[in-house]
């Protein structure tokens, strides 16, 4: 039994591969190719930064966010503008933006990541309410 445990190993991973190209990877890509993950929005995705009143809007509730984060025991300074915005489509934004954060010590200048996600889709009738706004993360404050 020893002498054959390494010929079952080699069948064994040639079941896998065979079982992986023939069956497997066939129904991944029917799945891809499918419109089963299609999101049909108006908001198109851009690798470019943008700027609109939607990327206004985003930008304006993650600072409000990060005010309520960081509480009333510092001073939050904010640009008035961001650095860059970039939309991920489907009403999903990524902010970058610059805040100058003033505690009893010290003064510093932080850059921060905000991801944020307009929850109504194409109305954007509530589009200042910042319940229909969900931040999905932070980085850059602790």
């Amino acid at each position: 039994m020893k002498n054959f445990s390494f010929l079952y190993l080699l069948i064994g991973i040639g079941v896998l591969v065979l079982l992986m190209q023939k069956v497997i990877l066939p129904l991944v890509y029917e799945v891809v190719k499918s419109d089963a993950f299609l999101v049909d929005s108006k908001d198109q995705a851009s690798q470019l930064p943008i700027s609109n009143s939607m990327t206004d809007l985003a930008f304006l509730h993650c600072n409000n966010h990060i005010k309520d984060e960081l509480g009333s025991d510092v001073t939050i300074n904010f640009s008035p503008k961001p650095l860059n915005v970039w939309s991920l489509g489907n009403y999903q934004y990524v902010v970058n933006g610059e805040i100058n954060i003033t505690d009893s010590s010290s003064t510093s200048t932080k850059k921060y990541a905000c991801r944020i996600s307009y929850d109504n889709g194409d109305n954007t009738e509530g589009s200042n309410d910042p319940e229909n706004w969900s931040v999905e993360g932070l980085d850059g404050i602790e």
